[in-house]
């Protein structure tokens, strides 16, 4: 098993995964890392966390449309308000998960 060290919003993470996944493996945190650059550029950085689900929900809408358009078909244009929605998801998941903690 090959260990891969990713940088993603400037923090390293080192990743075991199969012998020759490798570069496949850092393509993939190279979009997660592309992806949170995008969430800072339209939303403003703020909290980690904040940051990942909103790369996470962009990555799973793009998933989504993929999906709903069926293989090799072109993905829809961006929304221009993703951001903005993305920033109101981010903090209701904030939000929540800040009641669920227990002091």
């Amino acid at each position: 098993m090959a260990q891969v060290t990713l940088r993603i919003n400037g923090f390293s993470y080192v990743l075991g995964c199969p012998d020759g996944q490798e570069a496949h493996l850092l393509a993939m945190a190279s979009e997660v890392d592309k992806r949170i650059e995008a969430v800072k550029t339209s939303a403003g950085p703020s909290g980690e966390a904040r940051m990942l689900v909103m790369a996470a929900l962009t990555l799973a809408d793009d998933l989504h449309d993929l999906k709903q358009t069926g293989p090799g078909a072109a993905p829809a244009a961006p929304d221009p308000k993703l951001g903005r929605r993305l920033g109101r998801l981010a903090k209701r998941a904030e939000d929540i998960a800040d009641g669920l903690q227990t002091p």
